[in-house]
């Protein structure tokens, strides 16, 4: 079971790195903050193979906040955008 572990681990690192890349280089900010979403849900992920694979708890929470904190950083960009669009039809 600890392979599986790891080679899910290896494979979402390989994805974390490639959202990082795609954050430094997007070309428009939709594509920054959708690959900043993809890192913030494959840490989530990391965590929890590391919670799993060491038997820590403590990683568990630390993975739930930042769940949490992406839900809200999506919330904030989509209320951003849309909140953008509205002024720019208004004037």
């Amino acid at each position: 079971m600890n392979s599986l572990y790891s080679v899910t681990l290896v494979i979402l690192l390989i994805s974390l790195l490639m959202g990082v890349f795609r954050i430094w280089r997007g070309p428009r900010m939709a594509d920054r903050i959708m690959a900043a979403q993809l890192t913030g849900s494959t840490g989530v992920a990391v965590l929890l193979i590391f919670a799993e694979l060491q038997n820590q708890p403590a990683a568990r929470d630390t993975a739930l906040v930042l769940a949490l904190l992406a839900m809200l950083v999506a919330i904030a960009f989509v209320g951003r955008v849309w909140g953008f669009s509205q002024e720019k039809k208004d004037s």
